[in-house]
């Protein structure tokens, strides 16, 4: 199985250089798509429910202190070949979808939704939180609210 690296990877060679609140994002709403259309996540880890929104610690622990990343900064062999055809055209429809975005238009949209706001609880928007964001609450958030309209997701071109 891939990991969220792996899964980073593989948005900065199809997107280019972004911030790290992007990718962070990109992954999430990757995982969500996978987890909601496909029944299963691209990988294992987790994504807490930070102030800024949903944020990978394993991701985080290989950009921290960057605003930017570019491609080949993450410490990966090869994530084409480690992802299938098949989970890079779930990472590709998310990406023709939300890459025109912002990390920080990202963010105001996971805080609106039900995910980030149930791990968080009561907690006000500012204050920290590690709480974990289920897998089955975005599994069944993203199932009733899709990230990509069917339509679209047969339609995403693959990168050359």
């Amino acid at each position: 199985m891939a990991t969220v690296v792996d899964v980073a990877a593989y948005i900065l060679k199809r997107c280019g250089a972004m911030t790290t609140m992007k990718l962070q994002k990109l992954a999430f709403y990757s995982q969500a798509e996978s987890l909601a259309r496909r029944g299963h996540p691209l990988f294992d880890e987790d994504f807490q429910a930070w102030r800024g929104g949903p944020v990978c610690r394993e991701l985080y622990a290989q950009h921290r202190g960057k605003f930017l990343i570019r491609e080949g900064e993450l410490p990966v062999n090869d994530c084409e070949k480690t992802l299938s055809e098949e989970e890079k055209q779930t990472i590709d429809a998310v990406c023709a979808v939300l890459s025109s975005s912002t990390g920080n238009e990202l963010s105001i949209r996971t805080h609106a939704e039900s995910p980030w706001k149930i791990a968080r609880g009561d907690l006000p928007p500012s204050a920290p939180c590690s709480t974990i964001i289920s897998k089955k609450t975005i599994q069944e958030y993203y199932a009733a609210n899709p990230i990509v309209r069917e339509s679209m997701q047969k339609q995403v071109p693959t990168p050359n």
